[in-house]
């Protein structure tokens, strides 16, 4: 029998809890043994639980306990999320997780410690919630090169972006009606300027390069800049703007990522990921577009991978699981200049003065008789403002995901 416990007891705790309890047979027929709930550790009283001899606030109980083999890691935020998981490593226990910051900022340190003591530290749903990807992308994509990733990694903004296109609402109008639906926090500040997606691509970048990519040297650009005059303009050119976690994987052994707005036509993929669903898109030299879809947040999807995690770090009780990455001192960050992207643009200007400063574009219907709209060549970041800045007027400058 294989006992375990769980720290933090929030939305996603509570969804670990229920699994187990409800899917028990099913857990143990998948683990190769019985899999029995010993502690959930929360600071918070629970009299009226009907298991509340299993709650402790002190999380020695589990560290000191032979018999915990693995741990979910539900509490989000980083301090004492990373203090603990540390010490339960060190103390020979695997640990899986559903926290995107404290993997984007800790995992290669914790990575460490798990293989020095031959446990795990898995993290599904980190990244897609629900969604299976950083198990396919490290085991089933294992024998390509990954040439890129794209992704809709966060629902609040896909959320407040589809209400801006489908119903034509104003950003501020979709805001307040994720939050009144539970999609947004009171202070969204994390979903809607792009720091949520940007520890995701940096996770997604780091499982597949096999080297930390450090989401602090990410450029992230969130959505708080995207007008309903932009997504009438998009639409009208067959085209719809995603909040996009972008990762490139060059040749020199460099990765170019990004978190941003991006213009993305109605024939790909990505452009019909709706509501507060996920979507990635991951290109492999030999595989090709692979597209992973699904719920990316939520009590039982975001549980239903952390349980998973928790049976697969029983069955590899024995023989640690190797997924992950090495830290490294060579920077391997490309800037914003070795890549370049298409620019959907709006600007109170002519398309002859347009053109005079940008060369050959392609002219889009505008939704206004004082502006022109356009989708510029290929350019670099610093083209693409300088162009900008000569030009003046510019309202609105979005890459376009090719």
């Amino acid at each position: 029998m294989a006992k375990v416990a769980i720290m933090g007891y929030g939305t996603v705790g509570s969804g670990v809890y229920d699994i187990i309890e409800m899917n028990s047979r099913k857990l143990a027929k998948s683990a190769g043994e019985a899999v029995e709930l010993k502690y959930i550790l929360d600071i918070r009283d629970f009299d009226d639980h009907p298991r509340k001899d299993l709650f402790t606030k002190d999380v020695n109980d589990i560290i000191n306990d032979n018999e915990i083999s693995v741990v979910a890691e539900v509490m989000g935020g980083l301090h004492p999320a990373y203090e603990f998981t540390k010490k339960l490593l060190e103390s020979g226990k695997s640990v899986v997780t559903s926290n995107k910051e404290l993997v984007a900022t800790y995992g290669s340190e914790l990575l460490a410690i798990a293989e020095k003591n031959n446990v795990n530290y898995l993290f599904e749903a980190s990244v897609g919630g629900g969604i299976p990807v950083l198990r396919p992308l490290s085991r089933c994509l294992s024998a390509n090169n990954i040439i890129k990733i794209a992704g809709i990694l966060n629902g609040t903004t896909n959320y407040i972006l589809y209400q801006m296109i489908k119903n034509h609402k104003s950003f501020n109008t979709a805001l307040a009606d994720a939050q009144a639906n539970g999609y947004a926090e009171r202070n969204p500040a994390a979903d809607i300027e792009g720091h949520d997606a940007c520890r995701k691509i940096a996770i997604l970048a780091s499982l597949a390069s096999g080297k930390e990519v450090d989401y602090s040297k990410i450029s992230t650009e969130g959505i708080t800049g995207i007008t309903l005059d932009d997504v009438k303009c998009a639409e009208a050119a067959g085209a719809v703007i995603k909040l996009i976690g972008y990762a490139e994987f060059l040749t020199n052994g460099k990765v170019y990522a990004h978190v941003a707005p991006m213009m993305i036509s109605n024939g790909n993929m990505l452009s019909g990921i709706d509501d507060v669903m996920n979507g990635i898109m991951v290109t492999g030299d030999a595989v090709g577009e692979v597209m992973f879809y699904g719920a990316g947040a939520g009590k039982l999807p975001t549980a239903s991978a952390v349980v998973a995690d928790m049976v697969d770090s029983v069955i590899h009780k024995s023989r640690r699981k190797i997924i992950g990455w090495e830290k490294t001192d060579e920077d391997i960050a490309a800037s914003d200049d070795d890549m370049k992207f298409r620019y959907f643009m709006r600007a109170e200007k002519s398309i002859d003065e347009v053109t005079a400063v940008f060369g050959n574009v392609t002219e889009l219907d505008s939704l206004a008789e004082d502006e022109s709209a356009f989708i510029t060549e290929p350019l670099t970041a610093s083209d693409a403002a300088a162009d900008r800045e000569k030009l003046g007027s510019v309202k609105t400058a979005i890459r376009v995901l090719d």
